[in-house]
């Protein structure tokens, strides 16, 4: 199952209560293919879970939701948050040790 790391956690609440969502709603996962037809990622803040969806809660108010695909994918997976080059957070998806 999908890890989150507490400051990923802390984002996903930062980010939902900035974006206005209820204390249900968190990040969501799901696979999408892409131009070259390869699967990607795609990440969204969701209100509420779809139906299917793995949900993992790593606080009080961090909701992960996880598509079919996408949590078949990130079994393995931790959910972290780290600085780009500009300084600025974003959410990394890394191998669990």
């Amino acid at each position: 199952m999908l890890a989150v790391t507490e400051a990923a956690a802390e984002a996903i609440s930062a980010l939902t209560a900035q974006g206005g969502i209820q204390q249900e709603g968190g990040l969501r996962f799901a696979m999408q293919a892409s131009s070259d037809s390869e699967a990607a990622l795609a990440l969204t803040v969701a209100p509420a879970p779809t139906e299917g969806d793995q949900v993992v809660t790593a606080n009080e108010s961090a909701h992960v939701f996880l598509e079919e695909e996408a949590a078949s994918y990130l079994s393995d997976k931790v959910l972290d948050v780290q600085p780009d080059t500009d300084g600025q957070l974003s959410f990394a998806v890394l191998e669990q040790a």
